[in-house]
């Protein structure tokens, strides 16, 4: 019943974490490739499919600081094209058909400090 009820189409909004997100709303967060990591898929693939809305939550980089806002994920995907906002403990960004919208930053970080934590061009909103 639960798969019915996200692949159909009625679930209006889903939260998930990421490992990637690309410019034009890929999502990968199932697998990363690491050779001590165990993938896992579980229902997030089906999530992004039916919901009609998709946001992540995620740190803005990995601990070695590699952006995780990419302009093409080099894991695995999870979905295509199917994150419309970006929330990171630094900022909240839009994914649009113009590219990347930034929303909103915390205080102290200039424009530019955010772009170069960012593996994809960053719009002023």
């Amino acid at each position: 019943m639960s798969f019915a009820m996200m692949r159909g189409g009625h679930i209006d909004v889903s939260v998930l974490g990421a490992f990637q997100v690309a410019h034009n709303g890929d999502l990968a967060n199932w697998d990363t490739g690491a050779l001590d990591a165990i993938p896992a898929v579980g229902g997030a693939m089906d999530l992004v499919a039916g919901a009609k809305q998709v946001i992540v939550v995620m740190e803005h980089t990995t601990r070695d600081g590699q952006p995780k806002i990419v302009e093409q994920c080099t894991y695995p995907l999870t979905g295509a094209g199917v994150v419309d906002r970006i929330y990171t403990d630094v900022a909240v960004i839009d994914v649009t058909p113009r590219g990347l919208v930034l929303r909103s930053m915390v205080d102290g970080l200039t424009f530019e400090q955010l772009q170069a934590m960012t593996g994809a061009p960053l719009l002023r909103a």
